[in-house]
C-alpha cells in the first residue's frame, strides 16, 4: 500500500506541524514559534455558452494567496518591528521604504531528525499588521508573542528539496 514517501516506504506517519525554520535575508529567523498555512484560493468564473443554457460552465479566475502570520515570544531581537517599519514608520508616508518593504521568505518543514524535507518559497512578502506587545494579564501565566502578519505575491515549492532517507545523517544543532 502507498505511504505518499519515496526512499521511506516503511514510514507511516505524515511530518509533524512543530518542527520548520523560516529564513529571510537568507538567515533563519530566531524564536518564530507559530507560522500560518500556506493557502491559495483560484475564484471560478462561471459562464454560458450561446445555445447550451441548460447549464453553466466552469473556468479557473484569479488565484490570490492568503496572508500568513507568524508569531514569537518577545525578546530584544527588533527584526520583527524593522520590517513592518519599512511598510509604514511612526514618521509617516515620508519614512517609507519603498525598495526594501518587499521580501523573499523561505519556510522549510522539517522531520524529525531535522533534515530538511519540504521547502516553499514566499515572492513578494510585507507586514501588513504588527502587534508589538499582546493583551498584558497580570492573572495569566504565558508568554509575551508578538505577531506578524505577512501579506504575499505567491508561494512555491522548492523542486529541489527531495525526501531525507531515513538513513541519512542528522543535521548538528545550532
Amino acid at each position: 500500500m502507498p505511504t505518499g514517501f519515496v526512499k521511506n516506504a516503511n514510514r507511516i506517519d505524515p511530518y509533524k506541524t512543530y518542527k520548520f525554520r523560516v529564513l529571510w535575508d537568507d538567515k533563519p529567523v530566531l524564536g518564530v514559534s507559530k507560522v500560518g498555512p500556506l493557502r491559495r484560493v483560484t475564484n471560478v468564473v462561471s459562464h454560458r455558452a450561446g445555445g447550451w443554457n441548460s447549464s453553466d460552465s466552469r473556468s479557473p479566475g484569479r488565484t490570490n494567496y492568503d496572508a500568513i502570520t507568524m508569531e514569537r515570544g518577545i525578546t530584544h531581537d527588533v527584526e520583527f518591528a524593522k520590517w513592518a517599519d519599512r511598510v509604514h514608520p511612526y514618521a509617516g508616508d515620508g519614512g517609507m521604504d519603498l525598495v526594501g518593504f518587499k521580501k523573499e521568505l523561505t519556510l522549510e518543514v522539517l522531520n524529525e531528525k531535522g533534515q530538511v524535507a519540504l521547502r516553499y518559497f514566499l515572492h513578494g512578502a510585507w507586514v501588513s499588521e504588527f502587534t508589538a506587545v499582546p493583551q498584558l494579564d497580570s492573572n495569566a501565566n504565558a508568554i509575551a508573542v508578538e505577531t506578524i502578519k505577512i501579506e504575499i505575491d505567491g508561494w512555491e515549492p522548492d523542486p529541489a528539496a527531495q525526501e531525507p532517507g531515513a538513513n541519512d545523517p542528522a543535521v548538528a544543532s545550532a
